[in-house]
């Protein structure tokens, strides 16, 4: 039974009422234990179904809830995503800052990851001033952060892929200038097994000679500004496979050609191999392109608007 499932059953403490509701289909439950009614619950859950369809009542899903209608402040009880993990999640990435669950901040995914290799991800937020950070992380992840993001002349949109290792909840969350931290996700069923597999290119030697090659395009915009696509040649390696060391980009930034940042991502191990990110610029002209990896490696580029692509040896 995967994680989703459980964090939707009922605990035990609730089972007695429940049982007390179907009590007029089943007269017997209310005298069950409550570890036997849990047992029972799938069952129990199918009889409702059946009657409630038999007596013409409109039936509405309610293993997923609603999203919130405003931000609300963030616990196990308010999580609209009712993940197991929330708590701890919530301690690990925001402990001791206020928190809230709010609609504005959306993460756009498949219901179902066709590769766990390569989930697409979009994230945008809107009508949310002051933005600093945006954080990106899986819940059910052994490794759960994924990326950072630090807009500064850029939309509060980002376009990428991600491995994971299982069903999960995926959440971006926005720290505004008052120190808050405003948190949206959505959940992506997997296979799993996306972090613990090795990359393409480690059973590849040749892909040392394209480490850190960077493609990019850049298109005009009509508000003035631009949208970047990117791609970098690299393994992205978790460290979970077997005889394969972590090594994966660390940080990118990308500047105008004065040298003022525009916009700042950190990568985690999670970041799908060769990483494609897609972000708009609240700038028009051509911008440079520079970070590094976790063993130092340089990657670094210049792209221009226009129809042709960029191409940029990034380690020399």
């Amino acid at each position: 039974m995967s994680a989703r499932i459980r964090s939707t059953l009922p605990s035990s403490s609730r089972l007695p009422a429940l049982a007390g509701r179907f009590g007029q289909l089943t007269p017997r439950l209310s005298s069950l234990r409550p570890s036997r009614l849990q047992s029972l619950f799938p069952a129990l859950v199918a009889t409702a179904l059946v009657a409630a369809a038999l007596a013409g009542t409109p039936l509405t899903a309610s293993a997923a809830p609603a999203a919130p209608a405003g931000p609300v402040a963030a616990s196990a009880a308010t999580d609209p995503l009712e993940s197991p993990l929330w708590p701890s999640m919530q301690k690990r990435f925001f402990d001791g800052s206020k928190v809230v669950f709010d609609p504005r901040v959306t993460v756009v995914m498949p219901p179902s990851a066709e590769d766990p290799l390569l989930v697409p991800v979009e994230v945008a937020i809107r009508d949310l001033d002051d933005v600093e950070e945006v954080l990106l992380f899986a819940d059910l992840n052994p490794l759960p952060k994924i990326l950072e993001f630090f807009p500064r002349q850029a939309t509060l949109a980002l376009a990428f892929r991600l491995k994971v290792e299982q069903s999960t909840p995926v959440r971006a969350a926005a720290r505004t200038a008052d120190g808050v931290w405003h948190v949206g996700g959505s959940w992506v069923s997997a296979a799993g097994g996306g972090c613990t597999m090795p990359s393409v290119a480690s059973g590849n030697p040749a892909w040392q000679e394209r480490l850190g090659e960077v493609s990019a395009r850049q298109w005009s915009r009509a508000d003035g500004g631009s949208r970047l696509r990117l791609r970098v040649i690299h393994p992205m390696d978790t460290g979970l496979a077997a005889g394969i060391p972590v090594f994966h980009i660390d940080t990118m930034t990308v500047r105008d050609e004065a040298g003022a940042e525009l916009a700042r991502l950190v990568l985690y191990e999670p970041v799908s191999e060769n990483p494609v990110l897609s972000l708009d610029l609240k700038h028009r002209g051509a911008v440079r392109i520079d970070g590094r990896d976790t063993q130092g490696n340089p990657i670094a580029a210049r792209v221009a608007p226009g129809p042709d692509e960029a191409v940029a040896k990034g380690i020399e």
